[in-house]
């Protein structure tokens, strides 16, 4: 393992990519939901499409690209497979794990309804173990991602038919002026947000091969961690606004878009070579996690999350890397 000038400018170029992306996805989310209610579009809409998607356009971006540089040859398969996979599951558990317990921390205690609990956590648990059951033998087939992608339109369906109200996040500021304007700047983000996506895959690929990492694992922190930013954002505004139930709904929702949509769109484009730490690590992590936080919400503290339930999503997370890099410190 060599530290080069090269392994240095990769990183320095990935950051800045990966900063790239991060606020070019916020820009565009911010005007699609301009032009959406500029055309009066209702809110439930808007959460159910620009928002759900938009909040997690970092991973979707990286999937699509990825994909696309398989199917060119432009990127190595097992790496940029690894890399995405690795991020998109690093972002899932991040959010599941970390950035709930930051709100706890925050906000002290959080009531969640019964329908809350059968809405949000419930479709998690099952996208996850849906994933795990594709990914199983080590290979995501175009079909496979075909079925993700499905699996992600039932879920939207369902959602919509009950009128589950997904709510524009904290921190996005709306200013309808002009939808045209807000429709043109909302592209040419989305394409600034398409170019960083490349940059930071083509930086990180670099980077594994001059460092001798997995692929998943160098995924973990670097898409992982910075795709779960504008999440964060929301906790903190959530919690600056006491309305903790909205980040939570958003931590969860962007849980089920990355395993879903995000893994879909790329497996159905070029599929995937799955690494053995994301059959079995990654993925039975992100569905024990998810089915714990169920069975403790519903069967235990009947909706309250408190304060003292914390540390537990705290110290999930970071068990979470430790066993990745204890069981698969090279994938």
């Amino acid at each position: 393992m060599a530290v080069t000038p090269q392994t240095l400018g990769a990183v320095l170029v990935g950051a800045m990519a990966l900063y790239l992306l991060l606020v070019s996805s916020r820009v565009v989310v911010q005007r699609f939901v301009n032009v959406a209610q500029g055309y009066g579009i209702s809110e439930a809409v808007i959460g159910l499409t620009v928002v759900a998607v938009g909040t997690s356009l970092p991973e979707i971006a990286s999937h699509v690209i990825a994909s696309v540089g398989i199917v060119t040859g432009t990127l190595d398969p097992e790496v940029a497979s690894a890399t995405v996979l690795g991020g998109s599951i690093g972002s899932s558990v991040t959010q599941q794990t970390l950035l709930v317990g930051l709100l706890l921390l925050g906000a002290g205690q959080v009531t969640l309804s019964r329908s809350f609990v059968r809405s949000s956590y419930l479709p998690m648990v099952l996208s996850a173990a849906l994933a795990l059951t594709l990914a199983a033998d080590g290979v995501l087939t175009r079909l496979d991602g075909v079925i993700l992608v499905g699996a992600f339109v039932v879920y939207v369906y369902y959602t919509y038919d009950r009128r589950e109200r997904v709510a524009i996040p904290e921190g996005i500021e709306v200013e309808n002026i002009d939808p045209r304007t807000d429709a043109a700047v909302g592209i040419a983000g989305l394409v600034v947000v398409l170019a960083s996506a490349y940059v930071a895959l083509s930086a990180l690929e670099l980077l594994v091969e001059s460092l001798d990492l997995g692929g998943s694992l160098v995924g973990i922190v670097t898409l992982g961690i910075g795709s779960a930013l504008p999440e964060l954002s929301t906790v903190t505004e959530s919690i600056r606004r006491k309305r903790p139930t909205l980040a939570l709904g958003t931590l969860v929702g962007s849980n089920v878009v990355n395993l879903l949509l995000a893994v879909g769109l790329g497996g159905a484009i070029s599929g995937y070579r799955v690494p053995r730490a994301v059959v079995f690590w990654d993925l039975p992590f992100v569905l024990l996690a998810g089915l714990s936080a169920f069975v403790y919400v519903t069967r235990v503290t009947d909706g309250q999350l408190r304060r003292r339930d914390a540390s537990a999503f705290v110290v999930a997370y970071f068990g979470f890397l430790t066993g990745h890099l204890l069981l698969f410190p090279s994938g």
